[in-house]
C-alpha cells in the first residue's frame, strides 16, 4: 500500500515536509522513483504572472517525466539525473546553466556535481563561464579523470578537452537576472551578495535524485549561485556531502538553500549518515536534519531525497520549493508552495 503523508509545521517561514512511500509498488519488477528541485525560498502566492507560474511548473513536469521515463525503460539512475538537471539548466526560469544569475563582475559563475550510490563515484566543477551543461561537465570530472572537483578556468581547458559544450555570454544574459543584478548594486549594501533573488530570498539552484530498477542511488545539483557574489564565492552545491550526496546503504540527497550553513551541516551526507547508522526512516532523517538542525543554525533551504525502496522526501523550512517526483507507484506530483 502506497503510504501518502503531508507534514505542514507552522512558523514566520513555513516548514514543510512532503514524503511518499511505496512498500509495495505497482509497476513489476524492482521499484524505480525520481524527483527533482528547482530551488526554495520564500515563494508566495501571487508573487509572480500566472503565465510565469504556469512555464515553471511545466518546465519541472518535463523534466522529471524526461529523468523517469529512461528509468522506466531500465536507464540508470545516473542517467536520470543527468538528463533532468541538463533541462533545467537549459531553462531561464532556474539559477543553473542558461538563467544563472551574475556575479558582481557582471558574468555567469557556474557550480555543479554529481554522484553515483554504487561505487561513491563523484564529480564536481566550480566558479566555470560559459559552459553549457555544468553537470554534464561534472559527470566527466567524474568518468574522464582522476579527480571528484575541478574549478576554473582548469576545469574550463578539461571541459574543451572533452568536447563540452559552450555558448557566448548572450545565451546567459536574460533580463531577469541581470535586474536583479542592478538591484542589489543599487541597494543599500551594493557589496552585499544576495541568495538568488533581490530583494526575495529564492535559492533557486536546480537538482535531482533517481533510484533505478538495478537498486542504484544517484544524485546531481547545479546552480548559478547568488547574485552579486565576490571574490569566486562557492556554496554547497558543487561540495560532495554538502550538496550533493548518493549512497545506496542509504539515500541519494540533492540539496538548495544557503550554501554557508549546508556546508557547515555537510547536509546531504548527513541525511544519508542517518538513514544509515540510525533508525530514522527518509523522512525522518531530512526533518531531523533540514527542519531542525538547520533551521536551529539559521540556515534556510530544503532537500530532496530518495532511498533503496523507492521512498521519496521533499523537505525544506521555507515558504516553498519548486519541486517535483514520480514515486514508486508512478503518481506524479509537481509543486511551488508549501501548502501544497
Amino acid at each position: 500500500m502506497k503510504i501518502f503523508s503531508l507534514i505542514l509545521a507552522s512558523s514566520l517561514i513555513g516548514v514543510a515536509t512532503m514524503t511518499f512511500a511505496a512498500n509495495a509498488p505497482a509497476q513489476t519488477g524492482k521499484p524505480f522513483a525520481i524527483a527533482i528541485h528547482g530551488g526554495s525560498g520564500t515563494i508566495e502566492k501571487g508573487e509572480f504572472s500566472p503565465e510565469r507560474e504556469a512555464e515553471i511548473r511545466t518546465t519541472l513536469e518535463q523534466a522529471v517525466r524526461a529523468g523517469h521515463e529512461m528509468l522506466a525503460a531500465g536507464g540508470s539512475s545516473l542517467d536520470a539525473v543527468t538528463r533532468a538537471v541538463t533541462m533545467l539548466e537549459d531553462s531561464p526560469h532556474f539559477n543553473a546553466g542558461r538563467g544563472a544569475v551574475f556575479n558582481a563582475e557582471g558574468k555567469n559563475e557556474l557550480d555543479a556535481s554529481i554522484m553515483e550510490g554504487a561505487t561513491l563515484n563523484a564529480g564536481a566543477v566550480a566558479a566555470v563561464h560559459n559552459v553549457r551543461n555544468p553537470v554534464l561537465l561534472a559527470r566527466k570530472v567524474m568518468t574522464d579523470s582522476v579527480h571528484v572537483m575541478l574549478m576554473g578556468e582548469g576545469a574550463e581547458e578539461f571541459a574543451r578537452r572533452q568536447g563540452i559544450a559552450f555558448e557566448d555570454d548572450a545565451y546567459f544574459h536574460t533580463d531577469y537576472r541581470w535586474q536583479q543584478l542592478q538591484k542589489a548594486k543599487a541597494s543599500d549594501q551594493p557589496d552585499a551578495t544576495f541568495l538568488s533573488e533581490t530583494p526575495d530570498q529564492w535559492f533557486s539552484t536546480v537538482g535531482a535524485v533517481a533510484l533505478d530498477r538495478d537498486g542504484n542511488l544517484a544524485a546531481a545539483t547545479s546552480t548559478g549561485g547568488m547574485t552579486n557574489k565576490q571574490w569566486g564565492r562557492v556554496g554547497d552545491s558543487p561540495i560532495i556531502g554538502a550538496g550533493t550526496y548518493a549512497d545506496n546503504r542509504s539515500c541519494a540527497v540533492s540539496a538548495t538553500g544557503h550554501g554557508e550553513y549546508f556546508i557547515r551541516a555537510t547536509v546531504a551526507r548527513d541525511v544519508c549518515a542517518r538513514v544509515q547508522f540510525t533508525d530514522a526512516s527518509l523522512a525522518e532523517a531530512t526533518d531531523q536534519v533540514v527542519r531542525q538542525q538547520l533551521t536551529a543554525m539559521g540556515g534556510d533551504g530544503g532537500v530532496i531525497a530518495v532511498d533503496p525502496r523507492g521512498n521519496v522526501a521533499l523537505t525544506f523550512n521555507t515558504s516553498g520549493m519548486y519541486r517535483a517526483s514520480i514515486d514508486a507507484d508512478g503518481n506524479v506530483y509537481v509543486a511551488i508552495f508549501g501548502d501544497e
